[in-house]
């Protein structure tokens, strides 16, 4: 800030005060280094939808999975009648719009049969058509064969299936819409039903049955416009790259989870999977591929929790209970968000806002969830008030985290067990003030 200072600034300047001022007049105009205190945080909970039937977006908002469409209207969700088992084949949840102009008024637009409490149907909003069409995954009645549907709100009066994406002899599901849009990843639901029943889709058909390895399956990228599929990598092949470094996966049936698009629609990273339910033996490999299938890649270092992307080749995780970045490049980490007191279980569910600017972590202590922003530029931060999830706190049917950006990098939309016993959906908005600047220096 420039100060010209002046003798007659004002009549209770001491005698020693106004010869400093008339030093300074005499040396000139000075620059001294001012810095603006930034507005402390604070945050707004607001619950968003009521029982008796249980509402739910389903997943964690990274990699900018929105449950808002792009004007901030409506928000997508599953809303079921249950709680207390993983559903069967025969029990669906409905698809709702959530009008947040209208006090989160309910309005079901369809329903889906491929859906669990974890992750729900893998809802998106398709980045191509935000403001009107999403994706989410469905299964034949008849056949049991799992695809993924894209549904527009603005046709057929209360909106309908503009597509399915079939496949009869390797039925997929999506699992990941890329963020620049135009294409998503795609795994079979089926065979993680087997493996991995808390985010499988039960009594779906599984065409791999009694195959530890299968070279007709893995990770696919399906094309949203043309419908083409495409076998980025096999089961075969990631066995392969894994026995180098554990020969006893040549017994071990693989599967696969979170397929992650980083911002630049460039890469993938997905989990390698096997024997899951045994701590102490099982296979847990992290992997990049692109996305044309060139560059497989096993991560060096294992990133632990719920991993996300930050930008290019850089990812924000859990290495040694510490919350950092990870350069998948350099195969090293290259930075270190917060401290363990900000960040007590950095391998929680985590999400970076829209704009780059803030990450949320969500985490458990006990039998209640916890909400951290934290503000990347100057590294401050709030935590939020706990949310009691008594009774769903672990197992097939807990009820984890999961928070969710908006668009404007204001607001998240996450899960919790209401007063009555529900699962419901409830909002933290973020009174961010304004981050300290400081002026140059001369």
């Amino acid at each position: 800030m420039l100060l010209n200072c002046c003798i007659t600034l004002h009549p209770l300047l001491s005698a020693h005060g106004k010869l400093i001022c008339a030093v300074l007049l005499l040396i000139g105009p000075i620059w001294v280094s001012v810095t603006a205190q930034a507005a402390p945080l604070s945050l707004e909970v607001r619950q968003l939808t009521t029982g008796p039937r249980h509402h739910f977006f389903g997943y964690i908002g990274h990699v900018q999975n929105i449950p808002w469409n792009q004007s901030g209207r409506y928000l997508v969700a599953l809303r079921t009648s249950f709680q207390d088992h993983l559903p069967r084949a025969y029990e669906p949840a409905e698809i709702a719009l959530l009008d947040a102009n209208d006090n989160y008024s309910v309005r079901v637009v369809a329903e889906t049969r491929a859906w669990n409490p974890q992750q729900g149907t893998m809802l998106y909003w398709n980045p191509a058509s935000p403001e009107t069409q999403f994706f989410f995954n469905d299964r034949d009645p008849k056949t049991g064969r799992i695809f993924c549907v894209l549904f527009d709100i603005s046709t057929g009066g209360g909106g309908k299936r503009v597509r399915e994406y079939r496949f009869d002899d390797t039925p997929i599901g999506s699992s990941g819409v890329a963020q620049k849009g135009g294409w998503f990843a795609a795994i079979n639901y089926a065979r993680l039903a087997r493996l991995r029943p808390v985010t499988g889709y039960r009594d779906a058909y599984d065409w791999t049955v009694g195959v530890r390895h299968p070279t007709n399956d893995g990770v696919f990228k399906v094309d949203v416009r043309t419908g083409e599929k495409q076998l980025l990598v096999s089961f075969k092949q990631l066995a392969d790259a894994i026995r180098p470094s554990r020969p006893d996966v040549t017994n071990v049936d693989l599967f696969i989870n979170h397929t992650l698009v980083n911002r630049e629609n460039d890469r993938i990273f997905f989990f390698a999977r096997g024997n899951f339910d045994d701590k102490t033996n099982r296979i847990n490999q992290g992997f990049i591929i692109r996305p044309d299938g060139s560059g497989l890649t096993p991560m060096k270092q294992f990133i632990g929790g719920h991993p996300e992307w930050e930008a290019g080749p850089r990812m924000i995780g859990d290495v040694d209970g510490r919350q950092i970045t990870y350069d998948t490049d350099r195969h090293e980490v290259v930075g270190t968000l917060g401290t363990r007191e900000i960040f007590p279980t950095p391998g929680g569910d985590v999400a970076l806002s829209p704009d780059g600017n803030w990450l949320v972590n969500g985490h458990r202590q006990g039998t209640t969830n916890y909400y951290t922003f934290f503000r990347r530029a100057d590294g401050a931060w709030v935590r939020s008030q706990g949310f009691d999830v008594r009774g769903w706190d672990s197992g097939d049917l807990r009820c984890d985290p999961a928070p969710c950006w908006n668009r404007n990098s204001q607001e998240i939309v996450f899960p919790a067990i209401a007063k009555d016993g529900t699962r419901q959906m409830f909002g933290l908005r973020l009174n961010s003030g304004t981050p300290p600047r400081s002026t140059s220096r001369n």
